[in-house]
């Protein structure tokens, strides 16, 4: 199995059906937690029905439906793409993982701090790796762009200090408003979030960007 980064050769994906695995999950998640009756007979045929009784029985509809959605998106790009992207090959570990122990130990929360957990984590470990002098943004986009060092240092600590506020947005947002709107702010808030954040770094990415000329410069010298 090939990682992003490890791919010696690229296939181009249309970027709406790149779009779609990553987020088609997100979306049937969204959806199976606000009308839970449109999953209820199909997860019902395979689980005990009880586990979705009471006021959290949609959460738990919709973790039900979202862990194997996530493993056939995950196939899916493997199949097209010929490897799974570094981040969305994470999160789907995580998703499955915490899906199946709020499912095993009927507790919602689990499902919940999974943005938590899974953001604080790369968070930290693209600030930690920083302090170690790594740059490790940089293996997550270096096949897109090709920046000076400054550049990649820079992009790690705003994507650092990003993943953080992710991580503390997610803990107060399901710890003060309903599951519904939860769902839906995962899915109609984080990722205009993300979007507008990911425009703000524009600019480091055209300061810090190395020129043609630049890199053969680098070349010759080495």
């Amino acid at each position: 199995m090939l990682l992003e980064s490890e791919a010696p050769t690229r296939q181009k994906v249309n970027p709406a059906l790149k779009l779609l695995l990553e987020m088609g999950p997100l979306c049937v998640f969204f959806v199976a937690n606000i009308r839970p009756e449109w999953f209820r007979p199909l997860v019902e045929a395979i689980l005990p029905a009880g586990m979705f009784q009471g006021d959290s029985g949609g959460i738990f509809i919709a973790t039900s439906v979202f862990i194997p959605i996530t493993v056939l998106a995950m196939a899916a790009g493997l199949i097209i793409m010929r490897r799974i992207p570094i981040m969305p090959l994470a999160s789907g570990i995580f998703v499955i993982v915490f899906g199946i122990l709020a499912l095993w130990l009927h507790n919602e929360v689990f499902i919940k701090m999974k943005p938590t957990i899974y953001n604080g984590l790369v968070g930290f470990i693209l600030l930690g790796g920083l302090a170690f002098g790594r740059s490790l943004v940089r293996y997550v986009f270096e096949s897109a762009f090709d920046l000076q060092p400054e550049g990649w240092r820079k992009l790690t600590l705003n994507w650092g200090l990003f993943f953080l506020f992710l991580a503390v947005l997610n803990e107060v947002v399901w710890r003060n408003f309903s599951n519904e709107f939860w769902s839906g702010f995962k899915l109609l808030g984080t990722m205009p979030i993300t979007l507008l954040f990911t425009a703000t770094q524009v600019p480091i990415l055209l300061k810090y960007e190395v020129k043609p000329q630049e890199a053969a410069v680098e070349k010759d010298k080495g």
